[in-house]
């Protein structure tokens, strides 16, 4: 898997649990503050597609992780 790759998955992952974690419906709701957090992913994915580089991507490339196309 490549480092673009496991951002996305794990992006994808913080956004669906802090949902989860987040709606008062969900059977694992702890509080609305969560909503905060999908946010805040949400931005970072939006400044990453604008500026070209994203912090998680980084830290990935340097745990060994290699560059995709």
């Amino acid at each position: 898997m490549t480092s673009w790759q496991m951002v996305r998955l794990v992006a994808g992952v913080f956004i669906l649990g802090s949902l989860a974690m987040g709606i008062p419906e969900s059977p694992l709701f702890v509080s609305s503050w969560w909503l905060a957090f999908t946010a805040f992913v949400g931005l970072n994915l939006a400044q990453s597609a604008l500026t070209r580089w994203c912090l998680m991507e980084t830290i990935m490339r340097k745990i060994g992780l290699q560059a995709g196309n």
